[in-house]
C-alpha cells in the first residue's frame, strides 16, 4: 500500500514553523538591542514559545502514529531518528560557537529524538495508555523533581531543583509528554478512520488516498475548499514538509542580519536604564551613591563612543567588556 502525507497535518506544522520564525524574531530584536532585553523573556512570549514546543512535539507524536498506522516501518522510523538526532548535534554545535556559556545541549530537536524512541513502544498498545502517559510525564517534575538530578549530567531529564543556562530548554520530562500525548491522538484518529483493524492490528489495510493518506469514503464527505484557502494550506503544507530545513537555517541567517544591521545602524542603548540597574548593583557592593552613579554614567558613555558592544552577541563576553569599561572609569575617579 502506498502511503501518502495527511496535508492538513503538514499546514498545522507548517503554521508552527511560521510561529517559531516569529518567537525568534522577537529573541533577537531583544538581542540585539532594538527592543527591550526583557521582551522576550516576559510571561507572554514565554507562554508563546511553549505553545510552539508543544505544538512541534504533539505533531510529531501524531506524525509517528499515522505513518505508522498498518505496523512499525523500523527502517523508515530509523532513518527519521538519525537525521533529528543529526539536526540535534548540529544545533549543539553551532550554538557552542556563538553562545559557549550557553549552548543548547537539550532543546526541542534532542527531545524529539530521545522522545521518539519512547513514544514508538506505545504504537503496540492501546492508546489510552498514551494519553495517561503523557500527563503523568507533564506531572513528573512537579513530583519528582529533587537535588539528586542538579548534575550536568542528568539536567536533560528535566527533573533537577535549577534551570541550567542554554538557549533552548526542553528537558525529557515534561516535553515528551506532549509527543506521547500526540501519538494516543493519532492512534485515536486511527481507529475512528480506519476501524478497528488499523493501526498495527491484524488485518486487511484500507485502500488510502495518495494526495492526503485518508480513506477515499472519508474524502468523498469533504466539501470543495476555496481556491485561495487552498493556495494558503499548499503554501503553509511547503513549510510544514520542510520544517526541520526551515529550523536549521532560519535563526543562522536572521543572525546574519542583525549582525549585519548593527554595524550599519546599532541600536541606542537605552542608557538611563543601564545606569539605573548598574547604580543598584554597584550600591548593593558597598558603595557610596555618588561614586556610583558617576562610574556607571562614566561606563554607559564610553561604552556608547567606543562602540564597544557593536556586533557582540555572547552575553558572557558583553559582560566582560562593560566591566572592563567600568574598571577604567573608576580608576579615573580615584
Amino acid at each position: 500500500m502506498t502511503v501518502g502525507r495527511w496535508g492538513a497535518l503538514d499546514a498545522a506544522r507548517g503554521l508552527a514553523v511560521l510561529a517559531m520564525v516569529a518567537f525568534h524574531l522577537t529573541w533577537d530584536l531583544g538581542h540585539f538591542g532594538y527592543i527591550a532585553a526583557s521582551i522576550p523573556w516576559s510571561a507572554p512570549v514565554k507562554a508563546f514559545g511553549h505553545a510552539i514546543a508543544f505544538s512541534f512535539l504533539f505533531i510529531a507524536g501524531v506524525s509517528l502514529a499515522l505513518a505508522h498506522r498498518n505496523g512499525v516501518q523500523w527502517r523508515a522510523f530509523w532513518r527519521r531518528f538519525a537525521i533529528v538526532a543529526g539536526a540535534a548535534g548540529l544545533v549543539s554545535v553551532g550554538t557552542y560557537i556563538v553562545f559557549p556559556s550557553a549552548f543548547v545541549f537539550f532543546g526541542i530537536l534532542h527531545c524529539i529524538a530521545a522522545a521518539s524512541l519512547l513514544a514508538v513502544g506505545f504504537l503496540f498498545l492501546p492508546w489510552p495508555a498514551a494519553l495517561v502517559a503523557g500527563v503523568l510525564f507533564f506531572a513528573a517534575p512537579h513530583v519528582l523533581a529533587a537535588p539528586a538530578f542538579n548534575s550536568s549530567w542528568l539536567q536533560w531529564l528535566g527533573l533537577s531543583t535549577t534551570e541550567p543556562y542554554t538557549q533552548d530548554w526542553r528537558p525529557f520530562f515534561p516535553w515528551a509528554g506532549a509527543m506521547i500525548l500526540g501519538v494516543g491522538a493519532g492512534r485515536l484518529i486511527v481507529r475512528r478512520l480506519y476501524g478497528e483493524k488499523a493501526g498495527g492490528d491484524e488485518g486487511k489495510p484500507v485502500e488510502t488516498s495518495v494526495e492526503a493518506g485518508l480513506p477515499p469514503a472519508w474524502l468523498a464527505r469533504q466539501a470543495p475548499t476555496p481556491l485561495a484557502a487552498r493556495k494558503e494550506k499548499a503554501w503553509l503544507a511547503y513549510a510544514g514538509r520542510n520544517s526541520l530545513l526551515i529550523y536549521l537555517v532560519h535563526q543562522p541567517m536572521l543572525f546574519a542580519v542583525f549582525t549585519g544591521l548593527v554595524m550599519i545602524a546599532p541600536p541606542q542603548e537605552p542608557a538611563s536604564s543601564f545606569v539605573a540597574e548598574c547604580v543598584r548593583s554597584c550600591r548593593e557592593e558597598g558603595a557610596e551613591q555618588g561614586f556610583c552613579h558617576d562610574a556607571c554614567v562614566c561606563t554607559a558613555e564610553e561604552a556608547t563612543r567606543s562602540q564597544a558592544l557593536v556586533g557582540v552577541t555572547d552575553d558572557a563576553e558583553r559582560g566582560k567588556r562593560l566591566r572592563e569599561i567600568a574598571g577604567k572609569c573608576i580608576a579615573a575617579q580615584k
